[in-house]
């Protein structure tokens, strides 16, 4: 059954608090319950390009859904999740380790980092190889849970970030790697963070760029229009949401991910039988093997502690 589109938003925006006066449509409801699956809510699943209603604020350039399911509702959403993207997850969390060289190179110390929607817990180990000696996991998925190697199980707590589980300034390193558009509230995230940080210390997040060229180019045949995002960042929002919860040296840049062509392909805007009759023939070969690397519009934003 489709949903009815509504065009009177009923949140303010996340990131700077600008009423609906201030807001304007940017995608109307193409949500299918008879679509929805245990899948929809999965990490790097196939796209089905599905979304909320979202409305864009004029003042901060954040889309976002103005009237977004309920915290627990989101919650139960991603706690009963597939997951099927172990390999994958290994491939994002390389990246990643390229991408942030720049920022822990900054830190005074390398104590203790936490990973919001951590997954199987893939960055961890990159950052215990980065030398810190503390590692703390939050992650909702039970089956992502369940594929994570033993040896970071002990690291993963199950649930939703909650920053009062925390004492204030017990982190150098936090770090929400594509989970910003998937909360209610991002800036009550960054704003806990900034607690938990000791000074000196880098929040670090990775979202999708909205107004990246592939996304623009696509439009709502772009795999990020998802019914899991609460909203869709641009570089100009990302920015806003940190400076705005008393972030300093805030900046942000995008990098390039390297995955199997078969991944790429899972992405692509296609008739799905083609796409599965293609990836099954793409799997185990030789292409397949290796790894192609693209900008797709990701982008990494991060802001200290002063």
């Amino acid at each position: 059954m489709k949903h009815e589109k509504i065009d009177i938003a009923v949140r303010a925006c996340p990131v700077c608090g600008a009423g609906p006066d201030q807001a304007e449509p940017f995608l109307s409801d193409s949500r299918d319950e008879q679509l929805i699956t245990a899948s929809s809510f999965a990490s790097r699943k196939v796209p089905e390009f599905m979304s909320h209603a979202m409305v864009r604020c004029r003042v901060c350039d954040l889309a976002y859904v103005d009237q977004p399911p309920s915290v627990q509702e989101l919650a139960e959403s991603y706690h009963s999740a597939d997951y099927d993207s172990a390999e994958e997850a290994e491939d994002a969390a390389a990246a990643y380790a390229r991408a942030i060289g720049p920022v822990l190179a900054k830190l005074g110390t390398r104590g203790a980092a936490l990973e919001i929607g951590t997954g199987t817990g893939a960055f961890l180990d990159r950052l215990a190889q980065a030398g810190f000696g503390e590692l703390v996991g939050i992650e909702p998925s039970t089956a992502a849970i369940a594929a994570a190697p033993a040896h970071r199980r002990a690291w993963i707590r199950e649930g939703i970030f909650e920053g009062s589980e925390f004492a204030p300034e017990s982190f150098d390193l936090i770090c929400c790697f594509m989970t910003l558009e998937h909360v209610q509230d991002p800036g009550a995230l960054v704003a806990a963070a900034h607690r938990l940080l000791r000074p000196g210390g880098a929040f670090v997040g990775v979202t999708h760029n909205r107004r990246a060229w592939l996304n623009r180019l696509l439009g709502r045949r772009s795999p990020i229009v998802d019914i899991e995002h609460m909203q869709l960042f641009s570089a100009q929002s990302c920015t806003a949401l940190l400076e705005r919860n008393g972030y300093a040296q805030v900046g942000g840049a995008t990098f390039r991910n390297a995955y199997r062509p078969s991944y790429w392909l899972r992405l692509a805007p296609m008739n799905r039988a083609a796409k599965e009759w293609l990836t099954a023939r793409l799997r185990g070969s030789l292409l397949d093997r290796r790894r192609l690397t693209l900008n797709v519009g990701n982008f990494m934003s991060w802001g200290f502690k002063g």
